[in-house]
């Protein structure tokens, strides 16, 4: 944990948050020792600073020796920082996650990030690819973590070039292995430069003698009853010639014997202990009608606990289009949970996507308070439990519908104010509530939803103040 006991931190903030502010602030000095102080700014809301007016406002005390502004300044922070010699950084947008914040600190500053789990990335019909269409596939897998690129073959056709293939994908530096039953694509692919080969088992592992390259060991999957001697067999093959394997004891689909296989793996853990092992995940993560991160997450989770320590994966169908940077996220999380002893929550949340790790919600006391303070025309979109709120001077519109909404708005005497511009703009942030209410999402006006890994940052995009008309 970070030693804060020789900071001083000066938080700024606007006239609305201040209590707040105060009494979090208080309860983190409190818990990490640091001194404080508290500048509120003569506005209301603090996502209306901009860098140049928060600049004119600022008074730093002296002996401060960090400034934490409040988050919706992040866009201008470049040109706050260039104006103080002192660490300047963004709080949180919502002072509720100000503790949050503070704990993300921490975390950086221990061993997350190692981890133990290979991840193969598969290209399905490798053949069928063009050579530039090969090597970008395999770039942008490799970017985003896989180690190793898996050559899937067709079983229609022997690939006559897959040397040339592979040569020219090991000329990128690209980790290589071939998935195919072929001897001579076997041979032919580890001649050229391929590490690994998938799979064999102990009808056809004879061969792997002459290729000299590490294999998987995959059961006679005509007689799985007998896997397990199955296994046993092309271990003792393979170990005759000191060829190094994984063995794979194959995860089989949900309703075609799910659980029994992954008693399986349990099983050859126990039997071969010290053995390298290899889940194939994709079984799974393609044949289930279930966004691919959460089921990437359980059974990276089991591999870490068993000690499988490569995963191949693949990412063909819609729903896991993003498995290998699912799979990277999530080896790092069990990894860390597994090493501490600690659940995997509140480690890394990139992978929670559908929803946030947390919502705060607006009660609407507090809501029609903001409504009575607001004296000018910029409109304010915020969200509750159960409904949008569109707030400006004079109006505070509520309501589960964007439509309806902008037709109540267009209603009153200051839609004079609204031209093509803040409409376009009040109809994608009303938009972007809407998805939030529905999903149960933070919302927070001009920042983008929350995706995880997936989120797309967006520029702030809030319109110029105009001045009130009176009608």
């Amino acid at each position: 944990m970070s030693n804060f006991s020789n900071e001083s931190i000066h938080f700024v903030t606007g006239k609305l948050a201040e209590v707040a502010v105060r009494e979090t602030v208080e309860q983190l000095s409190l818990q990490l020792g640091f001194r404080y102080s508290i500048q509120v700014l003569p506005i209301t809301v603090a996502a209306l600073m901009t860098p140049v007016w928060l600049l004119r406002h600022l008074s730093i005390p002296k002996d401060a020796t960090r400034v934490i502004l409040p988050g919706h300044l992040e866009n201008g922070i470049e040109q706050i920082r260039s104006e103080s010699t002192l660490v300047v950084e963004c709080g949180p947008k919502d002072i509720r996650d100000l503790p949050t914040h503070f704990g993300k600190k921490r975390l950086l500053e221990s061993d997350f990030g190692e981890q133990s789990i290979d991840i193969i990335a598969e290209i399905n019909f490798a053949s069928r690819l063009s050579k530039n269409d090969l090597v970008a596939t395999a770039k942008r897998l490799v970017a985003d973590g896989a180690d190793f690129i898996d050559l899937g073959c067709d079983p229609g056709s022997r690939w006559a070039t897959i040397g040339d293939a592979v040569k020219c994908l090991r000329d990128c530096n690209i980790r290589l292995s071939v998935d195919t039953f072929d001897p001579w694509e076997a041979a032919t692919a580890t001649a050229s430069g391929a590490e690994l080969v998938l799979s064999v088992n102990h009808t056809t592992c004879e061969a792997a003698r002459d290729w000299g390259k590490e294999v998987v060991i995959v059961p006679d999957m005509s007689d799985m009853e007998r896997y397990l001697q199955s296994i046993e067999e092309s271990v003792k093959i393979l170990g005759q010639s000191a060829i190094p394997f994984r063995i794979d004891p194959i995860l089989e689909p949900i309703g075609c014997g799910f659980a029994r296989s992954l008693e399986r793996y349990r099983t050859v853990r126990e039997y071969f202990p010290d053995a390298p092992m290899m889940m194939g995940i994709g079984n799974i993560t393609e044949l289930t009608d279930c966004d691919s991160a959460g089921i990437n997450m359980l059974l990276l989770a089991i591999c870490e606990e068993w000690r499988i320590h490569s995963v191949l994966t693949t990412q063909v169908i819609s729903w896991a289009q993003s498995c290998v940077r699912e799979c990277d996220i999530a080896r790092k999380i069990v990894a860390y949970s597994v090493r501490h002893k600690t659940p995997p929550k509140k480690i890394d949340q990139r992978l929670v996507m559908l929803r946030d790790p947390k919502v705060n919600r607006y009660s609407l006391a507090m809501l029609e308070q903001l409504a009575a303070t607001i004296k000018d025309n910029n409109y304010r979109i915020m969200v509750d439990e159960n409904q949008i709120h569109l707030i400006a001077a004079d109006v505070f519109i509520s309501g589960t519908d964007p439509f309806e909404m902008m037709s109540r708005l267009l209603e009153k005497p200051q839609s004079a104010n609204v031209d093509v511009s803040h409409s376009f703009y009040l109809g994608f942030e009303l938009s972007k509530a809407m998805t939030a209410l529905t999903l149960g999402k933070q919302y927070d006006q001009d920042v983008a939803l929350r995706w995880g890994m997936l989120t797309r940052d967006e520029k702030r995009h809030r319109l110029p103040r105009k001045r009130r008309t009176t009608p």
